[in-house]
């Protein structure tokens, strides 16, 4: 199973070519978690940016964090956010991906590369 990190979508939304060729080829649909989608919204100048965040993650499987991913985020936010810099959201957003056993597509590796058992894919060349 593939989840999407937000950089994967802003790169779909922008018409990066490499993102849009990947995404096209994808044979089972990506999932996104609720709070990616609450990302894109966040980053929207106006009304029209909304509906295209919504118009773009409306196909795709959308999960949300779970009671064990909340402690798993937890334990791993206050293990690495001094240490290495581990947001409050990317400590969420990696929990979920762990706790479903999924691959999380991003290229914000610097950040989640420290939580255990995360595994992440960089799915095409930027």
């Amino acid at each position: 199973m593939l989840i999407l990190d937000t950089d994967i979508l802003i790169d779909v939304q922008r018409g990066h070519a490499a993102a849009l060729v990947w995404f096209a080829g994808l044979t089972d649909l990506p999932s996104v978690r609720g709070l990616v989608v609450m990302e894109l919204i966040q980053g929207a100048q106006d009304a029209r940016q909304v509906r295209e965040a919504l118009r773009l993650t409306a196909p795709l499987p959308v999960v949300w964090p779970t009671t064990a991913d909340c402690q798993r985020a937890l334990a791993d936010f206050t293990a690495f956010h001094l240490s290495h810099g581990l947001g409050l959201l990317d400590a969420l957003i990696a929990a979920i991906a762990v706790g479903l056993s999924a691959e999380l597509c991003t290229f914000n590796d610097k950040h989640d590369r420290i939580v255990p058992s995360l595994v992440t894919v960089q799915p095409y060349i930027r």
